[in-house]
């Protein structure tokens, strides 16, 4: 064990983070999302939340302050709702506003990222991206 560190971030989620460099984007993917067809390197949380990955992630990694939206959500297609608690959840533990792409952007937008973590997340919609920035 590490001090300081959320027992949640397993060693090979760690060294990711460690090796992502400013402008690289995480996703931190809900389990319906199709990681694995997308391209990039995939780590698998399987039964951890999203809402708990973050409050592990937030206080080791800065998020970009050189772009609108270091922390984009995936928005809901038409007829469906986001889940306002997960959302207000998201936004305090990154104390960042989120943007949001529409879902087929939002799968482009994951082909570019340094990694994707798959989650056990359930909640509809429960994809984020963070994008990295440097530490000031």
């Amino acid at each position: 064990m590490l001090k300081g560190i959320s027992p949640l971030l397993s060693p090979e989620l760690l060294k990711t983070l460690c090796e992502m460099g400013h402008g690289d984007y995480i996703v931190l993917a809900d389990a319906h999302f199709p990681a694995h067809s997308l391209g990039p390197q995939v780590i698998r949380a399987d039964g951890l939340k999203i809402d708990d990955l973050l409050r592990g992630i937030i206080p080791l990694f800065e998020l970009d302050s050189y772009v609108e939206s270091p922390v984009t959500m995936m928005a809901p297609v038409p007829g469906d709702h986001l889940d306002d608690e997960y959302v207000a959840i998201c936004e305090h533990i990154t104390g960042k506003k989120a943007g949001y792409l529409e879902r087929f952007a939002f799968y482009e937008h994951a082909r570019k990222a340094f990694a994707i973590v798959q989650t056990g997340e359930t909640r509809q919609y429960g994809n984020i991206i963070l994008q990295k920035g440097v530490i000031l």
